[in-house]
């Protein structure tokens, strides 16, 4: 990485809004650090920055669909040659896609290593241990979760923990994946150690930490296994306990009906643990612009439809039972679905195309009481992660290497997201069942793709086979006159291997940086 390119990103952490509230975030670049973290007030208004904005808005808008649901196999893109690059497993260094996942990655790290150093250096005395705490808290949370992305996705990365260093030593080695996660794993348990219990809405808490905690283990657990197919059981009995502290001890609720978690005046709801703040107004690149993928000019905020086409895969949509019909709709149109919080001026809105996205698509500014907001600036606070995924995470780590369990504490966790759905009950859990019910509930939420991965480390047959095992995985379909399913858009699929699994380098951070294709370094923990 390239000193040019690191100081991009110290500049571009600091443009934003300046206000008190939550939502708006201070402008850095106006903000003495000398004398700025005076109080507890000051400390929230500083990590409130982390949250959103222009930081996130690039991710949001060309990552966290593509990669999550289409290079999985869930959903299917109209034309854009970065995604098909994703869908077809064809992936290059030079992807588009690519580069914004390492770049936002990366300038979220920077911004969180900025807050958390001012935060040490420059609070005041006046402020309490506590207080100062759950600031570093909030940030190395997120710092967590972006260097969670980036073993995922790159397995070995480098570890930035002081981005003023890469002023004088740019050119930095990889990692080894095993040291990333582990630098996830210290940011979280502190995080979990010292965020409350409770906040206001949209604010992290300790559930938060602990419930990105348990995943982590869970995926760390199958990181090369001694025996494949095994995963390291002490890393599992981890997952099982954090997780399950966040079924148990935190007395949050799944909301009774599962499309209500996806509508703007849900926004923060007791189900969600971390989501990404969002205001009405933004510019380009600047807030949520997930609704480009509405189809309708009278579900879209400005009375203009969205640019890119994306809907579920022929695969997919088969994957919903005829009982599954609650989660379907709320994450899929089809032709003659109905939704009465769309278009509420003129009675609600009638799907009439084949098959489209419905998550993530809320409607006109009328709809959500939001007068400012635009087709680029979508009021919706999207989720990252939610308690439904933990009770499924916690599912999983129980069963763990069993073939399968009948474990009442996971059948209890796992039959409350399904009777939310309105699905029959189950008795005994096993890896197919968990893997199909995280497809379903967290389909549209760019979800899948990780879990593939993490299954990938310790039965790469498997996650193969999940996405090559038949022609309908990555077909787009339409209905004909008669409602009859016709499947569309075959191409030439490059068969996946392993290394499917594992992104490329960016090729301008190697063209930059040639330190990043010599092979991975472990990372000194004990460096001041």
């Amino acid at each position: 990485m390239t000193r040019l390119k690191f100081l991009y990103i110290i500049i571009a952490i600091a443009f934003s809004s300046c206000s008190k509230d939550f939502l708006d975030r201070p402008s850095l670049s106006q903000i003495d650090v000398r004398n700025f973290y005076t109080t507890a007030g000051e400390l929230r208004w500083a990590t409130s920055s982390l949250y959103g904005g222009s930081m996130w808005a690039d991710w949001n808008y060309n990552c966290y669909l593509p990669i999550g649901e289409v290079m999985s196999g869930n959903m299917s893109v109209g034309w854009w040659d970065d995604a098909s690059q994703l869908r077809s497993f064809t992936l290059t260094g030079m992807n588009g896609i690519l580069v914004s996942e390492w770049k936002t990655m990366y300038k979220v790290i920077a911004h969180c290593n900025y807050t958390i150093n001012n935060i040490k250096q420059y609070s005041s005395v006046s402020i309490s241990d506590k207080e100062k705490n759950a600031a570093l808290a909030e940030a190395k949370f997120i710092r967590a979760y972006a260097y969670y992305n980036l073993a995922l996705l790159w397995k070995d990365v480098p570890i930035i923990e002081n981005t003023d260093s890469l002023v004088s030593k740019p050119l930095v080695f990889r990692n080894k994946v095993d040291d990333v996660y582990q630098f996830a794993i210290n940011d979280l348990d502190f995080a979990v150690n010292h965020l409350p219990k409770t906040d206001v809405a949209g604010r992290l808490t300790t559930w938060s930490a602990q419930g990105l905690l348990g995943k982590l283990y869970l995926t760390l657990a199958g990181l090369n296994p001694a025996t494949e197919g095994q995963r390291n059981q002490a890393l599992l009995d981890s997952a099982a306990k954090y997780a399950g502290n966040v079924c148990k001890k935190s007395g949050l609720q799944l909301m009774a009906n599962y499309a209500d978690q996806f509508k703007t005046e849900n926004n923060d709801n007791q189900e969600s643990l971390f989501a990404l703040q969002w205001a009405a107004g933004g510019d380009w690149l600047e807030g949520n612009m997930l609704q480009i993928y509405s189809t309708a000019k009278e579900i879209s905020a400005n009375g203009q439809a969205g640019w890119y086409s994306i809907l579920p895969t022929l695969a997919m949509y088969k994957l919903y039972t005829p009982k599954d019909t609650l989660r379907r709709k709320a994450t899929f149109m089809i032709k003659g679905d109905y939704y009465p919080e769309l278009n509420r001026a003129n009675g609600g809105f009638k799907f009439v195309g084949s098959c489209s996205l419905k998550k993530h698509i809320i409607g006109t500014a009328k709809d959500n009481k939001a007068p400012l907001m635009t087709q680029t600036s979508s009021v919706e606070h999207n989720s990252l992660l939610r308690l439904a995924d933990i009770y499924l995470i916690y599912a999983e780590a129980v069963l763990g290497n069993k073939t399968s369990t009948t474990d009442p504490d996971a059948l209890l966790y796992f039959n409350k997201v399904r009777k939310r759905a309105g699905v029959s009950e189950l008795s005994s859990l096993n890896m197919d069942i968990l893997f199909l019910e995280r497809r379903i509930e967290l389909a549209a939420e760019g979800q899948y793709w990780n879990d593939l991965v993490r299954l990938s480390y310790f039965d790469v047959s498997k996650a193969v086979s999940l996405i090559y095992n038949d022609s309908e995985t990555r077909s787009s379909f339409t209905f004909d006159e008669n409602g009859v399913i016709k499947p569309e858009d075959k191409y030439q699929i490059t068969a996946p291997t392993a290394e499917t699994f594992r992104f490329p380098i960016p090729s301008v951070e190697i063209t930059a940086n040639s330190n990043l294709s010599l092979p991975p370094v472990r990372y000194n923990f004990n460096k001041k």
